[in-house]
């Protein structure tokens, strides 16, 4: 949270402004994030899952279609999928960075394929570049569920800056949060506006109720003023949160090199992870989780891997390197807490063993 001094008043502010809905709280708050991620069209909403359902309809998914996602990854990237009707269809990942290979999605691809959802994994930017040509040449929108990865680069830009759409979480544990809420970043202008009505039931704001004329179904998704108002304060400080973390990844990059018992991941070239979690692969993972718990250090698989949930039974597929990553994978703290006396500890006691 932020300050006290800062947050309590400018809450008090909204709460007892007479107006705590969607106003222009909400409205400043997308120009203040437009300002801090470089990305044009921002559209605030509830939830970072109501951002992703904004997005599958705004490319046009419907009951019967396909849209090609991954399996690890947090598990409403893909009930959300599941939510519009289409059928998931699993593609494979790079074993070196654990995000969907682009190969892997383009052997996917059919004349049923109206979206494909990649996910910058514990803040690792997938491959941008190759993902851009995937879109071009079949103009298939990709949608980039960056939940964990605000501030997150690719060529120097922010995230939400290179695909049809991208969409960001500010639920509890994320970079920042707004208590709950996200935000959908729109290329096209048009397809920006129609986003708008999809948040609020279909209805434009700006013109009386009896003046609308409802012909799209919306949603109840929009961000009030109070969450509006706590992510505003929270850009104040939000650069500062999110080089602690990169700071500490980085620390972990150098350290942890050439460690019996563990591999790295890779990153892409021209990107730079925004290291919402630290993700290692480690032989032995119950006897690591254990050392690093009896230590006072939680290190934990965190998402069970997607297409073993019973709801996406019918997509069922070899997945080869989802295999092999998933029984192998698990994350230590990188978080803003995580000072230098704790890394360190952190390091030291992988390097020991277990």
């Amino acid at each position: 949270m932020p300050p006290k001094e800062l947050l309590m008043s400018k809450l008090e502010e909204v709460l007892y402004s007479g107006y705590i809905a969607q106003g222009v709280y909400v409205d400043e708050f997308e120009r203040e994030f437009s300002r801090f991620n470089g990305s044009k069209n921002n559209l605030s909403v509830n939830s970072g899952s109501s951002a992703l359902h904004i997005a599958l309809i705004l490319a046009g998914v419907k009951p019967g279609d396909e849209v090609i996602s991954t399996a690890i990854t947090a598990e409403p990237t893909n009930t959300v999928i599941s939510q519009t009707g289409a059928k998931i269809v699993w593609a494979d990942i790079d074993l070196n960075t654990g995000n969907l290979c682009p190969d892997s999605v383009e052997s996917k691809i059919t004349e049923r394929t109206k979206a494909i959802m990649v996910v910058d994994y514990a803040g690792v930017p997938v491959n941008v570049a190759r993902f851009l040509e995937i879109e071009f040449k079949y103009n298939i929108p990709i949608i980039q569920d960056s939940a964990h990865a605000l501030g997150a680069k690719y060529m120097g830009k922010n995230l939400g800056n290179h695909f049809s759409y991208t969409t960001f979480s500010f639920q509890a544990i994320k970079h920042m949060t707004t208590i709950d809420g996200g935000m959908i970043c729109v290329r096209d202008d048009e397809e920006y506006e129609r986003a708008k009505l999809l948040r609020w039931f279909g209805i434009k704001k700006g013109i009386s109720r009896l003046e609308n004329d409802i012909n799209i179904q919306g949603y109840k998704y929009h961000m009030n003023n109070v969450n509006a108002a706590i992510g505003l304060c929270q850009l104040e400080s939000l650069n500062h949160i999110i080089d602690s973390y990169v700071n500490n990844g980085q620390f972990y990059d150098r350290e942890l090199q050439n460690t019996g018992g563990v591999q790295q991941l890779s990153y892409y070239e021209n990107t730079v992870p925004s290291y919402w979690l630290y993700t290692l692969r480690v032989e032995n993972r119950e006897e690591f989780i254990k050392m690093m718990g009896s230590n006072g250090i939680m290190a934990s698989e965190l998402h069970k891997r997607n297409d073993l949930h019973t709801l996406f039974a019918d997509s069922k597929t070899n997945l080869p390197n989802v295999d092999i990553f998933s029984r192998d994978w698990v994350h230590i703290p990188c978080g803003y807490w995580v000072k230098e006396e704790d890394r360190e500890k952190i390091v030291d006691l992988i390097k020991k063993g277990w």
